[in-house]
């Protein structure tokens, strides 16, 4: 999954998921994903047999980290158990909604493993207020040959 999608969440709070996005997930993993966020300024949507792939290695680390508590304490307060239906619309909780402002218009991004859906406002700001810098290329090109 890569690229951008515009959206809309509807009126209960249902985002209706790009058929490019909708179709790769279901395909691969099924229709039942987990939609979280870590900082309540985008809802992140995880095909769940990835989440539960993920939860299996954060369940490596120390319990006593005080990270990863934070870690799973911000997934778990924002985050629910979804399933496509067959419109293929997926409920992002009213806590998420509110807390990133995601309301009708919306960005779904492509990931490579998950979506990120973020308010359209919010994502061009951010993107325009911090770009990739020359070091960060530089850097993404020295450790990974992107």
């Amino acid at each position: 999954m890569r690229g951008n999608r515009p959206a809309k969440i509807d009126d209960k709070g249902r985002l209706k998921v790009p058929t490019v996005f909708r179709s790769a997930i279901a395909a691969q993993y099924g229709d039942d994903v987990f939609v979280t966020s870590t900082d309540g300024k985008a809802a992140f949507i995880y095909p769940l047999r990835v989440w539960t792939d993920m939860e299996a290695q954060l369940a490596q680390a120390p319990s006593a980290d005080p990270k990863v508590r934070r870690y799973k304490e911000a997934v778990n307060y924002y985050g629910q158990e979804a399933t496509f239906d067959k419109q293929g619309r997926v409920l992002i909780q009213g806590l998420l909604r509110e807390q990133a402002e995601i309301v009708g218009e919306v960005m779904v991004l492509g990931l490579g493993n998950h979506l990120e859906v973020w308010n359209k406002e919010h994502i061009g700001k951010r993107q325009s207020e911090h770009p990739l810098t020359p070091e960060e290329l530089g850097t993404l090109a020295a450790d990974y040959g992107i």
